[in-house]
């Protein structure tokens, strides 16, 4: 019962701080709803001065919650499912080069290049780090949140090519995340032995090709069933069927998640849609999956927002979490701009490009539920604090500002054309004369 009353609580604090952000903020749903659960938790804390029995009874039900467990093992399926479903499978297709480059190549070099930076900013500050925690920190803050990017694309207005590779490698970003975390954590807690590059790639094998085989062929077995019916009902509990049956495979075989979610999803979005479903199957089922995103979404950004109870001391880490910020920055930056530079047949970028690939890549909730399985003796609390000034910043600033930024290159760009399109028409009039 205990779960079900910290559920019941989380879906009502959603509502109510939806409720407020859309009647006053009217800030992106996510944005608004995390902000207000910030905001809630700052009070709680100058609250708890005066009624520390207030801030404890809160701060367990928050403790109460799993979140990893909560976000890796139910929420992510849902909501890359739910995000996965509504791409298209053709632009994916014409964007396949460098949404491969940038969520293989791109993670790896961002790892590394932050686990550096990471190492010397600690040496600088007299902070006694070991290099491979750092490499640690680099793998859980590298991969792009799928669930942040989409949900505030959509909105943000950028042309459909460039929404395709930020969506797209945030998408599959997280199986080549997870395995480099998965094995960086082993090399720090002291379990070098097993980690042969043998048993490195056949854990990469298994975990990402094997997600993307077993979701694959989930979607195409769903689609089937639901080729062979005309019912919109049990279309969705079909849908339904395939995102937690399809978890329950994973967790037995030991394969990615994730991975699964997004292949199935890209398939019953794709072949389901255009074979098997009617137009009220597809109505209904994009309404469903909308509304899923929707609840989900809201609920994971006020746990996000008041995770902030649950981080010791978080004011001692302001410094290290600002330069920080600037340090996952510069290192996504080279993460797109090195593979653009040296990967032939990747495409053209040119500097506008670049730069909404680099701001337009949030972290979120992920970077979280990873930064939470570091041991303790690992100094959790500290990485802890630093993802968290990290994920607000990039969910409430790089966020709110990604549509502006977006709008001002594109009226630069047709400030731009204008006087050659001026130019054109004086020498048309001047060949007339």
């Amino acid at each position: 019962m205990e779960l079900y009353y910290s559920f019941s609580i989380l879906i009502v604090l959603a509502a109510v701080f939806s409720y407020l952000n859309l009647r006053y903020l009217k800030l992106p749903s996510t944005i608004g709803v995390m902000l207000i659960a910030i905001m809630a938790s700052i009070g709680l804390v100058v609250a708890g001065n005066s009624y520390p029995s207030l801030i404890q009874g809160f701060s367990n039900v928050i403790a109460s919650v799993d979140f990893t467990e909560v976000l890796m093992g139910a929420m992510l399926n849902f909501l890359l499912f739910a995000g996965a479903i509504h791409i298209s499978l053709h632009d994916l297709r014409k964007q396949r080069i460098p949404i491969m480059i940038f969520s293989t190549v791109g993670v790896i070099i961002s790892t590394v290049l932050v686990g550096a930076m990471m190492y010397f900013m600690f040496m600088l500050m007299q902070l006694e780090i070991p290099f491979i925690l750092c490499l640690v920190f680099g793998a859980l803050i590298s991969p792009t949140d799928p669930i942040a990017v989409i949900g505030i694309l959509r909105k943000a207005g950028i042309r459909k090519t460039l929404e395709i590779k930020v969506a797209g490698e945030s998408l599959f970003n997280d199986g080549v995340a997870v395995v480099l975390f998965t094995v960086l954590l082993q090399l720090a807690r002291g379990g070098e032995n097993d980690l042969t590059f043998a048993n490195v790639t056949g854990l990469f094998i298994r975990e990402a090709v094997g997600g993307l085989l077993i979701g694959l062929l989930l979607g195409f077995i769903g689609s089937q069933g639901i080729k062979r019916i005309n019912n919109y009902n049990v279309t969705v509990m079909i849908t339904l069927a395939i995102v937690m049956g399809g978890y329950l495979v994973t967790q037995y075989l030991h394969i990615s998640g994730p991975l699964t979610m997004v292949a199935a999803g890209l398939v019953i979005g794709n072949y389901g849609k255009a074979t098997a479903m009617s137009a009220a199957d597809k109505d209904y089922l994009d309404k469903f999956w909308e509304l899923i995103d929707e609840i989900l979404n809201a609920m994971l950004f006020l746990i996000i927002g008041f995770e902030l109870l649950l981080i010791n001391d978080i004011r001692e880490y302001w410094q290290v979490g600002l330069i920080s910020i600037a340090i996952v920055l510069l290192a996504r930056f080279f993460s797109i701009w090195l593979p653009i530079r040296f990967v032939p047949n990747i495409g053209k970028f040119d500097a506008k490009t670049i730069t909404i690939l680099v701001w337009g890549g949030l972290r979120g909730g992920v970077s979280v539920a990873l930064a939470l399985t570091i041991d303790q003796h690992l100094h959790q609390n500290l990485f802890l604090a630093i993802t968290y000034y990290i994920v607000v910043f990039s969910i409430v600033v790089q966020g709110l500002s990604i549509g502006k930024l977006t709008s001002m290159q594109r009226s630069t760009s047709i400030t731009t054309a204008m006087p050659k399109a001026k130019t054109r028409g004086n020498k048309r009039k001047s060949n007339t004369a």
